[in-house]
């Protein structure tokens, strides 16, 4: 859980100096990766005794990045019509995944890149 919210709190970071507002230096931002994300949200399908933790770990991060995305005006900005929130976090776990595969040789990119990425290509308004 720890684990978790210490992801979580790096989506803010990242998203905050997304918008100007922090002073971290790039690399304490690119350190959770696309791969890094895509683990947890891979293997909480993969593991039959571990993977609700698993699930929970990506969705948890998916859940907090897509709150801050939404707060500062970014999904508007982009033109992207997020899911009803009573699936979200897996509608777009699965965009994720899908997109992660897709863009493999992305995989080093910042978390929160690939999943605005995602957002992007599997969410857009119309």
């Amino acid at each position: 859980m720890n684990r978790a919210l210490t992801l979580l709190g790096g989506t803010a970071l990242a998203v905050g100096l997304a918008l100007g507002a922090g002073t971290a230096s790039a690399q304490e931002v690119s350190e959770y990766q696309v791969r890094h994300l895509l683990e947890p949200c891979v293997e909480g399908d993969n593991d039959s005794r571990g993977g609700a933790v698993l699930e929970m770990e990506c969705e948890q991060y998916i859940l907090g990045f897509t709150d801050i995305y939404l707060r500062a005006g970014l999904a508007e900005r982009d033109k992207v019509c997020l899911p009803a929130t009573g699936n979200r976090a897996d509608e777009i776990r699965w965009a994720f995944m899908r997109w992660a595969h897709d863009n493999f040789d992305q995989r080093d990119m910042p978390a929160v890149d690939g999943l605005i990425a995602t957002l992007k290509a599997r969410f857009p308004c119309n």
